[in-house]
């Protein structure tokens, strides 16, 4: 048996495995770039910080996600979902999934936040351009799992921003988008026992708490339209339109 490849004993022996634990590490390569590295069962993985994390440009492109926009682009409705890019399509799944997970884990809330709109939008191609149904399901039950990913960093980010209204607003906004993919899916009987909706509607409530926060301007907007208020109405829309154009 060939020798001319080094173990990583010695490596891997530094940094035990811990089941049940994301262990997760920053460090610089060679030539000063910032790396993430992840601890998994009999291994270790390295992702790039940007772009796709395993560093590939694919003809070119930051992702294949943006490979298949341009591509979609230049075809147009001759445009087709074959095996081969169903694969590479599953392959950036993976990967921004592990990486979402070590920003979460090292509490860079902004990049979980972008690689979380980064897999929503795949997902949006993968539905719209599936061949089959049975493997754009396959992505699609996991979108409550990467909306609650995606609203719970926006949140936390705005909290490290001193924002603790406009995370209150974060939080009604994914609750929102979770709303809508239960009815989507027929299934909005469950909604409110959904774990993710439960986690988030504690998340907002203990914020709420801690800064003695009152309701936000979308909740006000509610009761008003409810009290049938439609002057407030309108001054709090526009409110709330000022308030997305500062962000």
């Amino acid at each position: 048996m060939s020798q001319d490849f080094p173990d990583l004993d010695s490596l891997l022996a530094g940094w035990p495995y811990v089941p049940g634990q994301v262990l997760v590490r920053q460090l610089q390569g060679a030539d000063g770039r910032e790396l993430l590295q992840i601890r998994v069962d009999m291994g270790l993985l390295q992702l790039e910080c940007s772009g796709r994390p395993d560093g590939i440009k694919p003809e070119g492109c930051k992702t294949y996600y943006d490979y298949l926009c341009r591509l979609a682009a230049e075809e147009g409705e001759s445009f087709r979902m074959d095996e081969r890019r169903c694969h590479e399509i599953d392959r950036e799944f993976y990967q921004f999934y592990h990486r979402r997970i070590c920003w979460l884990t090292l509490k860079r809330y902004r990049e979980a936040m972008l690689d979380a709109q980064h897999t929503l939008a795949l997902m949006d191609f993968s539905s719209e351009h599936s061949p089959d149904p049975e493997w754009s399901l396959l992505h699609e039950r996991h979108r409550p799992f990467v909306v609650f990913h995606k609203t719970q960093a926006a949140a936390l980010f705005e909290l490290e921003e001193q924002r603790p209204t406009q995370s209150l607003e974060c939080i009604d906004q994914g609750l929102e988008e979770l709303s809508q993919v239960f009815k989507q899916h027929d299934a909005l009987e469950f909604f409110d026992e959904d774990a993710f909706v439960s986690k988030l509607r504690e998340m907002r409530a203990s914020i709420a708490e801690h800064y003695e926060l009152g309701p936000t301007l979308a909740e006000q907007l509610a009761e008003a339209i409810a009290a049938e208020e439609y002057e407030l109405a309108a001054e709090l829309r526009d409110q709330m339109n000022l308030s997305s154009g500062e962000r």
